[in-house]
């Protein structure tokens, strides 16, 4: 389990009162300061309920208040969201393992009602199960040859680039993935030919498989997040920096760096106050 931080504190969080309009359908519309605005249900982490006040929060750390009864959003989000506790929703798409706490893959950290640990873990398997089933084959490439086309833009670049798709077991957790394409900058990074690599498994090439690298892409694949992962990479013997982001349905590309080969430029007076605020940020969320 990866070392994810404590909920973040009230006071970072930015909230916003509003009305409230639920629908049948993929958004909610909100009503800020007399203009609606659009919220898909996908970006909703979870819902925490006082009474007939809702408070809403989204990706990105922000908060919506809302005045509506638990039973209404219910009829809207049962479908993609499991009661963990007495006033507290949570949506499938964001819950990232069930331990002592529910953990987001935002890395928030949810309290539960601990007794009904079994049946909200099964409701989360079920849910996520079916989420899994309904991946789209609809536009999915056929062939590598068809990967190929699509992706024939990164044929040429200097940095390697995969496209993989997730593989999981029966309790819908991934366990592996398979390489449906890779450009010729990724064999070089993986030492191994693109024809050994393309339809072959992750694990079956490298029986020393660190599942390290799945929780991230299984986030990205699952979940739509955009990450930056920078480790070691035993399998390769290499220092990696990757960037994985969702493509296809239950896919997720990722962009490989070896972090030898990069150099930081200060390409400005600003450069390295960026660079600082950037670390910072990653520090501070791993605290």
């Amino acid at each position: 389990m990866p070392p994810f931080s404590a909920v973040p504190s009230v006071g970072r969080m930015n909230y916003e009162s509003e009305e409230i309009n639920l629908q049948k359908q993929n958004t909610i519309t909100l009503i800020v300061k007399r203009k609606e605005v659009i919220v898909s249900i996908s970006t909703i982490l979870y819902v925490l309920m006082t009474g007939n006040s809702a408070k809403i929060h989204v990706r990105g750390g922000k908060v919506y208040e809302a005045r509506i009864p638990l039973v209404n959003l219910m009829e809207v989000l049962e479908e993609d969201f499991i009661l963990i506790r007495r006033g507290c929703m949570v949506s499938v798409m964001a819950i990232h393992e069930i331990g002592d706490k529910v953990i987001l893959s935002s890395g928030e950290q949810l309290k539960y009602t601990v007794r009904k640990k079994k049946e909200i873990i099964a409701a989360f398997r079920e849910k996520q199960q079916r989420m899994i089933r309904n991946f789209s084959m609809k536009g999915l490439p056929a062939t590598p040859e068809e990967y190929r086309a699509h992706y024939a833009g990164f044929e040429s670049m200097p940095f390697a680039f995969t496209d993989i798709e997730m593989v999981f077991d029966d309790q819908s957790r991934a366990v592996d993935w398979v390489f449906r394409y890779g450009n010729p900058a990724l064999a070089k990074l993986e030492k191994i030919p693109l024809d050994r690599l393309i339809g072959s498994s992750f694990g079956t090439l490298f029986p020393n498989m660190d599942s390290k690298w799945l929780r991230s892409y299984e986030r990205a694949a699952l979940y739509g997040e955009t990450l930056e992962i920078m480790d070691y990479s035993p399998e390769i013997d290499t220092n990696l920096k990757v960037i994985c982001f969702p493509t296809y349905p239950g896919h997720c590309g990722c962009i490989l760096f070896d972090i030898s080969q990069i150099q930081f430029t200060r390409s400005s007076s600003d450069a390295e106050k960026t660079l600082m605020l950037y670390l910072g940020r990653q520090l501070g969320e791993q605290d």
